[in-house]
């Protein structure tokens, strides 16, 4: 989906694409404020205060006619709208789209970069890339994260100042772990997520801690995922240390000697350095929560853009939140590169629509309070903006949830709408590097993987710079998408080779790992 902003002047409204019925305020709008199209052709005047985000109509709209964002239907009017009228949940409702699916019909050349570019990351003994250096403590289950924390929390900043090397120490802890069936759906789901995160470049080194009894046995997450301490310099095939609460004697015996071996991993894991990488080996995650009506304006498609740019020198870009991508994926079957590529994203909606019938939901129950808030009406509305985070290359796979990602280019993994689970997944997959972009002012971050906060306004931004990285919202006042984009690329440079994000400043991080998983707690 391409945007057009068909004004470059700072108006108080903006139309983006020919064929819309509405237009956007760019900022606080007043009843009496107007809007032409430049032309001549056609002026209103808002009838109502319209808030930064929000619509405004700018034709006479019939009851049960589709209003049109992006040049794309985002829902159909429940009752007459006048010129001027202020368009949300009051007179905008949702509908069926018709949706006529076409695979590879419209699949674009794959962007090509002028030049080759690197980044400054670690290059592992198994030849895999990182953009930080952690130590992980991967907690099997609930009953372990109490002890799991307690390690962490011995290596503070004063014991740490000596390895410069090492980011810091993680305990990656959930709420789960038991009360499935073994071996079953949910107990392989939980696993690929934590052998994901085992296997991660940007962990050096990492202990596996349970309590003994659970049935995410640490035994089966080892031998399920092969997991040595494939990062840790002359130490290739040595196994993971694992450790049971209750074989170890109880919590205090097991935290003494979990803190007492990580210790000695301090030196090995700090004997690294950063090298020129080819920015094809950089696997980028790309999120957007707390979202607003200037999201799929601003910040993302100008992460589309730099979202390209990584494609373009051979560098992968993971678009997840496939509930966020309802009402939109007939644009991407379409850029899909064979037919099964796209009609594998249809089968993901179509288990997703399945799954929430069966707890009496609808996937369509969105957007959420603060989306709503912030402009955005309708489930159409929010995925066609947040599908433009996935630029215009072709789709070249789709993968399930925490699945490994192999293949190069733009790909979609299948992930629910919760940022926390859904960036966990990224991760799991392989993602060293997270673009979030927000138009509320979500704060995140996801140790062990740097996170970039972009803005979709002005106004945000300015409340909340400790937290956000980038300013999108400046694309509102004449900005091009392009140039934005150029900026978000290079930060994606600069902080995989070490800059710290807002988020990392603050050391937030350490309360995001949230698996997900889809089945019953028994």
């Amino acid at each position: 989906m391409t945007t057009t902003i068909l004004s470059a002047s700072v108006s108080p409204f903006l139309r983006l694409h020919p064929d819309d019925n509405i237009v956007i305020a760019r900022r606080q709008a007043s009843a009496g404020t107007s809007w032409s199209d430049g032309n001549g052709a056609a002026s209103v005047t808002s009838s109502e205060p319209i808030n930064l985000g929000h619509k405004m109509a700018i034709t006479r709209i019939a009851k049960g006619q589709p209003v049109r964002k992006f040049g794309q239907m985002i829902g159909f009017a429940s009752e007459d709208i006048e010129a001027g009228d202020w368009i949300h949940g009051h007179n905008l409702g949702i509908g069926d789209l018709g949706q006529n699916y076409e695979f590879a019909t419209a699949v674009p050349p794959q962007p090509v970069a002028a030049e080759p570019r690197t980044f400054l990351g670690y290059r592992r003994p198994h030849g895999k890339v990182a953009t930080r250096n952690y130590i992980g403590i991967i907690s099997t289950v609930n009953c372990s994260a109490t002890a799991s924390k307690w390690i962490a929390q011995a290596f503070n900043d004063e014991l740490l100042a000596n390895y410069p090397h090492i980011d810091g120490v993680v305990a990656l802890v959930h709420n789960g772990g038991c009360s499935f069936q073994f071996d079953g759906p949910e107990h392989r789901f939980l696993a690929r997520v934590l052998g994901g995160f085992a296997r991660h470049p940007n962990i050096g080194a990492y202990l596996v801690v349970g309590l003994g009894c659970e049935a995410s046995q640490p035994s089966y997450l080892v031998d399920q995922y092969d997991l040595v301490q494939l990062n840790v310099p002359g130490k290739k095939e040595l196994l993971p240390l694992v450790m049971n609460i209750q074989d170890e004697g109880g919590v205090r015996k097991t935290v003494d000697r979990g803190i007492a071996v990580l210790k000695d991993m301090l030196p090995e894991v700090n004997r690294v350095s950063r090298e020129p990488i080819p920015l094809s080996e950089l696997i980028l995650g790309t999120e957007c929560g707390g979202s607003d009506g200037n999201s799929g304006v601003t910040a993302n498609p100008a992460l589309g853009v730099a979202s390209d740019l990584l494609v373009a020198h051979g560098g992968t870009s993971i678009l997840a939140e496939v509930t966020e991508i309802y009402g939109g994926e007939h644009l991407l079957t379409r850029r899909a590169v064979n037919e099964a590529v796209g009609r594998k994203l249809i089968e993901r909606i179509e288990w997703w629509i399945d799954h929430a019938a069966k707890f009496g939901s609808v996937i369509n129950n969105n957007p959420s309070v603060g989306n709503k808030l912030g402009g955005l009406t309708t489930i159409y509305e929010k995925s066609l903006g947040a599908i433009a985070k996935g630029g215009n290359a072709p789709l070249q796979a789709v993968y399930e949830y925490a699945e490994p990602v192999t293949e190069k280019g733009f790909v979609i993994m299948d992930t629910p709408g919760f940022d926390p689970a859904s960036v966990t997944g990224m991760i799991a997959g392989g993602a060293q590097i997270i673009t979030f972009t927000t138009g509320r002012g979500s704060c995140f971050g996801c140790k062990p993987v740097p996170t970039i906060k972009i803005a979709t306004n002005t106004p945000m931004f300015e409340r909340m710079q400790d937290d956000m990285d980038i300013n999108a919202g400046r694309i509102l006042d004449g900005a091009s998408v392009e140039e934005v984009g150029d900026e978000i690329f290079e930060k994606i440079i600069a902080v995989a080779s070490g800059e710290k994000t807002k988020s990392e400043a603050q050391g937030i991080g350490d309360e995001e790992f949230c698996p997900w998983v889809p089945g019953p707690v028994l």
